[in-house]
């Protein structure tokens, strides 16, 4: 069974979206490397906890030379760490700027990259992103937009490393959530953000699991946003 079993490297893992992804890869029974800022170890064997801040490069090298070292082998990535400020444009600081972009993209970037070297040498792997549908339906009372200049960056890489890669057997693809039930949102907000989705409810993290697990097995799917937003993209 050892050597066979896929392994999964996920960001943001310690809670919320995260946490559900690991729960949900064990139980396919592939190997996790998980990772958040203050991710704390864990007691199966097959879940590797490594702490660090994702938006340094020196994190993205531990979790792949850990990953290798322990599991001998990296099959998919899910890109799921990230922030989300909202602000109107002129009140964003160059502090926020620098921390959205550092994390968002610079964290993809540091850890794709390593990724990717070892999917290459096996010639298979898939990869995800978790962005927003805000990148493709902006929303007046939602100002979000260094959540869509960064995130709709990744929806952007997830299509041309789709195509890059097409051919060596790796395949790209991102989920692009509504507003998700998560420790994110305070229960008092939960009322107004249900509403921004036309089916009147927002997501729950399961909603986000089950898309990310179809695209783990749809082997023919590459490039592809996958809009789970309870009809948000579509309009009002």
């Amino acid at each position: 069974m050892g050597a066979e079993q896929k392994v999964v490297i996920i960001t943001g893992a310690s809670q919320g979206i995260g946490a559900e992804l690991v729960k949900a890869y064990r139980d396919r029974n592939y190997r996790v490397v998980a990772n958040s800022r203050a991710i704390k170890p864990s007691s199966d064997p097959d879940i590797l906890a490594v702490a660090g801040d994702v938006a340094d490069p020196k994190t993205a090298e531990r979790l792949v030379t850990q990953a290798i070292e322990r599991f001998g082998r990296v099959d998919s990535l899910v890109n799921n760490a990230g922030i989300f400020i909202a602000k109107p444009f002129t009140h964003y600081t160059d502090e926020d700027y620098a921390s959205i972009v550092s994390i968002n993209l610079g964290g993809f970037f540091s850890l794709t990259r390593r990724v990717a070297a070892e999917m290459l040498k096996r010639g298979s792997g898939h990869i995800v992103q978790i962005t927003t549908s805000l990148v493709d339906h902006a929303n007046s009372n939602v100002p979000s937009v260094l959540a869509s200049l960064t995130k709709g960056g990744l929806n952007a890489a997830t299509r041309s490393l789709a195509i890059e890669y097409a051919k060596k057997g790796i395949r790209v693809n991102a989920v692009a959530p509504g507003v998700i039930k998560t420790p994110m949102h305070a229960p008092e907000t939960h009322e107004f953000l249900a509403n921004l989705h036309p089916v009147g409810r927002m997501g729950e993290t399961k909603d986000i699991v089950d898309a990310v697990l179809f695209l783990e097995s749809a082997p023919f799917v590459t490039g592809e946003t996958l809009h789970v937003d309870g009809g948000q993209s579509a309009g009002h």
